[in-house]
Parts: structure tokens; sequence; C-alpha cells
């Protein structure tokens, strides 16, 4: 890409390794809520400019400048994501900053047009950001998909052991040599939910041996041991030593392992780890997990505070490439529903323009562009893009009906809708 001039001395142009001042420009944009420069920002920032991130390079970071003076910057980092195990490139827009003194100018928009076009031409099927409230939703995305949320307990419901009793479990920092068991238990754990972001051993040794720990992106993995030493199981937890709460963001067992024996043990070394790391006792700890992961359903008597979730911003730009992508996972949906073997036409109106999808004994045979007139609304219409929300999982199609009066749906068409589109709850942690 050549530099873009935008007017007034402003020039667009891609970052190289050298344009360490990224660094400084996000740590005071991102200033810390005394004023001061935020040093996690700085490191993760410079993380991802050293050229060891697996999936980013240093040139993937898009920037304005003004003589020597950097007034807006963006970066893509590449990731790969699952739906039902299916997966697909994905482009995530991050680190998304510019200069008080040239907001409001379009700078931001500018970037994105040309990010966009960087993930189409990865083959990107979706673009994913976290970020303030409403904002990027004027560039075409809506939110989506569940961000963070879970369960958290406090110092009183930390489990005890009985007196005289010793831990049953070792736990240990995890080496490159645990890349192996991580990679395993990571696929195991995205069976869980149906939308994944798979992290491979490339990462995970990244994760391991190059992430700084003052990133603002870091955190800590363990591996839990058997007495004999045979590992059974990995966490992730947060590492943050200005807090007073610590995370298990990551939390998986080997088949057959007693998560009932098992997720005490790591309540009480979260505990003892967070002190160790802040200095000071601990408030308590949490599972930012789904519901149905067993570390929740077993300390759910101890998890009295529930955390409302954020959510992930989403962008399908070709909603019909898309849903051809995932046809197989769909049809398995159909399969396992009282829609079983369905034939027929089906039409989704997004108002301004639709899709026609045509299914043959159970199989989508076709996903076509369809242009929505006042003879023919479709079997059911989603405004705006309200329908990603259900293509995630994130809504069923009942909730938007409740939430939206102009999400529709001919009664023939609910079940299809239910069958195809069901409301499964998913925690995803993009590669970062």
């Amino acid at each position: 890409m050549q530099p873009i001039d935008l007017g007034d001395g402003l020039i667009l142009r891609r970052a190289t390794s050298g344009d360490t001042a990224l660094a400084d420009f996000y740590a005071t944009v991102f200033h810390r809520d005394d004023g001061q420069p935020d040093k996690l920002i700085r490191s993760w920032t410079l993380d991802l400019l050293s050229g060891n991130h697996p999936t980013f390079a240093p040139d993937d970071f898009l920037m304005v400048v003004k003589g020597d003076q950097i007034v807006s910057a963006v970066c893509l980092i590449n990731q790969t994501w699952t739906y039902e195990g299916i997966p697909f490139g994905v482009g995530r827009p991050e680190l998304v900053a510019t200069h008080p003194d040239y907001r409001n100018r379009g700078l931001v928009r500018r970037q994105f047009e040309v990010i966009h076009g960087w993930s189409a031409e990865r083959g990107h099927k979706m673009q994913v950001i976290t970020g303030i409230p409403f904002y990027y939703r004027q560039f075409g995305y809506d939110m989506a998909l569940q961000l963070q949320g879970g369960r958290a307990g406090y110092r009183p419901h930390v489990p005890k052991l009985k007196e005289g009793e010793t831990e049953t479990y070792n736990i240990r920092p995890a080496t490159v040599d645990d890349t192996p068991l991580l990679v395993k238990l990571d696929a195991q754990r995205n069976q869980r939910q149906p939308i994944a972001s798979p992290m491979d051993a490339t990462f995970w040794r990244y994760v391991l041996t190059q992430r700084s720990a003052e990133s603002a992106v870091s955190s800590d993995t363990c591996i839990i041991e058997t007495r004999e030493g045979e590992a059974i199981g990995y966490f992730v937890h947060t590492h943050h030593p200005n807090e007073t709460m610590i995370y298990a963001i990551d939390f998986e067992l080997v088949p057959g392992s007693h998560w009932y024996e098992v997720t005490p043990c790591v309540v009480r070394y979260l505990m003892n780890t967070g002190e160790r790391i802040t200095g000071k006792p601990m408030d308590g700890f949490g599972f930012p997990l789904i519901d149905e992961h067993p570390a929740i359903q077993i300390m759910q008597d101890k998890l009295p505070e529930i955390y409302r979730p954020y959510a992930w911003y989403i962008r399908v730009p070709d909603l019909a490439d898309f849903l051809r992508h995932i046809a197989p996972a769909l049809e398995a949906r159909l399969t396992a529903s009282s829609m079983v073997g369905y034939s027929g036409e089906f039409k989704l109106s997004f108002y301004r323009d639709g899709l026609r999808i045509v299914f043959e004994s159970g199989r989508m045979k076709s996903v076509e562009t369809w242009q929505p007139t006042p003879d023919d609304r479709g079997s059911a219409g989603f405004p705006d893009l309200t329908f990603l929300q259900v293509l995630m999982g994130y809504r069923s199609v009942d909730d938007l009906r409740i939430a939206f009066a102009d999400v529709r749906a001919e009664a023939q068409a609910l079940p299809l809708l239910r069958a195809l589109f069901p409301r499964r709850q998913s925690m995803v942690w993009g590669i970062a």
C-alpha cells in the first residue's frame, strides 16, 4: 500500500517495525484514570510490533501521521474462528485511537475502509472487535456475541481444606513441553460452545515464551497435576498487580477427571497467587466462563456475583457466502431437530435487501441474494443487522421478536429459524 495524502498535511500509511512511537501514542491516548500513560497498552503494542506474534506483522498497523506526529492509528489482527467446528478467517481491528485534537474528522472511518479491504484480500469472512458502546455500528458492525460476563465469589466463599488435609493436586506454570496438552484441551473446550477461537501450538508457544508479562492482554497459564505428576488439565488466569479480584478465564480437564475435587483446589490457588501478585489480600475470584462450564456448575452456590456481559461487535460483509460456508453445521442442526428432512424455499428479509435459501431434503441447496418487495416480504424479517444476533447464537428469534417490533416471522418459518439458529452461549477470547 502506498501512502495516501488525506489533505491538511495528514498522511495515511502502514507502520513498520521501526514505528515504536506507536507504543507511546497508544499509552497516552489510552491513559489511566490518573492521567498517566497506560504502560500495559504500551507493552501490548510493542509485542505486536516485535514481529514475534504468530498472526500479526508490524505493517498490520495503519496510522495517520502529520509530520513526525502520529494522530490516529488502528491495527488488524488475523485470526481463525470456528462455527460448530467449521473454521473461517476473521479480521480483528484493535487499538483504535485518535489524538483528541484530530477527532471527528473521519480518520477512523478512512482507516476502517482500508483494513476492511485488507481483511477481504486475506479471505476473512468476518470482522470482530471489542470496543466502546455504539461506536462501531457506524462501520457495519452489530453487537452479536457475548463478551466476558460470568460469575464470581468472595473470600468467604473460598472452599477450605479440612484440618490436617493437604492439596490433592499440584499446580505449576505451563512450559512449552505442555503445548500438546494445551492444544488438545483447547479443542475439547471449543466443542462446548458453537463459536470458538482455537489456539494452535504456535500461538501457545508465543503466549508461554514471548508475550510480555506487562502486556494489557497478558495472562498466566498453569498445569494441574496429580500427586504422581500426571498432567490432567490447565487453566489460564489474569495477572493484574492493581486489582483485588483474580479470574480464571479458561479452565479445562482431561475426560474422566474429578471437577468437584480440582475446582476448589484451583480457587485456593487463585486466591494465593493473587495475593502474591498484588502483595495484598484478595477480595475474591471469578470464572468468566459459559454457564454450562463444569466449574460454574460445581461452584454455583459459591459464586453469588453474576457479571452482566458485554458484547463483541460482529461484521459479516457477505452473509450469503458465510451461510454457504457453514451449511454443514446448519444441516446438522436441522437433522437433530423436528425439521429434519425439510424441503422448501426460505426468504430472509433485511428490509433493504435479503437472502433466498433453498433446502432440499434437509440439505442447503442454494443461498442467493434476494430483493424484498411490497408484494413479497419474505418468510421472516430482521431490521438493520439484528440477524447477526441469531446467526451467532447470541439471541433467539423469539428474543428478538420481543425486543424489536419489526422482527417478524411467518408461523411456518418459526420452527425452521429455531432449529437453524438456537440460542447458545459462547465465550470467545480472541487471539491478541
